[in-house]
């Protein structure tokens, strides 16, 4: 099964669908590009995960294991799962 790995920055937000078993990233998005925006982080993050879950639906994945990467559930990090869950991904 795929998993939902999430990096987190002082600045920005990371989440990649990475496949272990064939050792390759599915898909990838981030909200770099959306910093002149005028979004709070959060919302930023929530963003990501939808775009996250939008790219896995194409690629044909609707399961995925969510990896925090040692980071606590909360704030940004929360926001990105619940974005992904509210794309249609099941985590």
């Amino acid at each position: 099964m795929p998993r939902l790995a999430v990096f987190r920055s002082s600045k920005y937000i990371y989440a990649q669908i990475i496949d272990d078993e064939k050792a390759a990233t599915i898909c990838a998005a981030s909200d770099a590009a959306q910093v002149k925006a005028k979004k709070t982080k959060a919302e930023r993050a929530r963003e990501v995960g939808i775009e996250i879950a939008k790219q896995a639906k194409k690629a044909g994945i609707e399961k995925v294991v969510f990896d925090r990467g040692g980071f606590q559930y909360h704030g940004r990090i929360k926001e990105v799962a619940e974005g992904a869950r509210e794309g249609g991904l099941v985590l």
